[in-house]
């Protein structure tokens, strides 16, 4: 598990904020502005790699102390990640956050499911396929053939070019209706 952390102050020093607290819902408000570098329509929220906001206040004062975004990658070697975590930190600083702890946790598994309808419907705006729901028609199998649907004209009438598209979290298609290429998200 890879920790980046900035903390000034030991654990006993803090006392984690209720879920439901308002701080924690505006630091959720605020990483909507976080972009995927790769895929820059979708924020980090819609991409469904934040799993987790914690925010602790110092005990003595009451002040904001740490808060920690807890992410997960959508796969372990996804180059994005660095500047994703940077993303992050400078984001929070800007709206005035000082102790961010960004920690990545690789298990569970990030998985498509974890992506918002919202996210998924920008995707396809962005002419991107996004992926099919895993537990009906995505096939996990490495260069198993999927019935995707083309973006930009809504048919089904595809076929893959490329296991790998412009990113290794997306395959090439073309649609044979349009003849349009373009990119599917990959479930996984």
């Amino acid at each position: 598990m890879l920790n980046v952390q900035w903390l000034t102050a030991s654990p006993e020093e803090y006392v984690m904020s209720d879920i439901t607290d308002i701080s924690t819902q505006k630091i959720w408000s605020i990483l909507e502005e976080v972009v995927d570098t790769e895929v820059p329509v979708l924020s980090i929220v819609d991409l469904g790699i934040v799993r987790s906001v914690i925010t602790k206040e110092k005990l003595e004062t009451g002040k904001p102390g740490t808060t920690e975004i807890i992410i997960t990658p959508t796969y372990s070697g996804c180059p994005a990640m660095d500047v994703i975590r940077i993303q992050i930190r400078l984001t929070l600083l800007l709206h005035g956050y000082e102790n961010i702890q960004v920690t990545t946790v690789l298990s569970p598994a990030w998985t498509t499911d974890w992506m918002s309808e919202a996210g998924k419907q920008k995707l396809k705006a962005y002419g991107i396929a996004p992926p099919n729901p895993s537990q009906q028609v995505c096939n996990t199998r490495l260069f198993a053939e999927e019935a995707i649907q083309c973006p930009l004209c809504n048919s089904y009438n595809t076929r893959r070019v490329s296991e790998f598209g412009s990113t290794a979290c997306k395959s090439l298609h073309q649609c044979n209706d349009c003849h349009e290429p373009f990119d599917y998200f990959k479930c996984h």
